[in-house]
């Protein structure tokens, strides 16, 4: 499954890195990054991290 995050709306909450911090990720200056493609083992994590994103910035598809 690919996971976007959209940059455009994202505002940072950082609540896809508390609920699936194995896919989402704040670097040292603050930038989220994420694993773009994940496994099946990695989809309900992905879909906690979409579901707590107050924004819906998280893409899966």
């Amino acid at each position: 499954m690919k996971v976007h995050v959209n940059m455009d709306i994202c505002l940072l909450h950082g609540q896809c890195v508390i609920a699936a911090p194995e896919i989402f990720s704040f670097d040292d200056n603050g930038d989220l990054h994420w694993v773009e493609v994940i496994d099946d083992s990695q989809v309900a994590d992905a879909e906690a991290a979409s579901d707590a994103c107050p924004e819906q910035a998280i893409i899966l598809g």
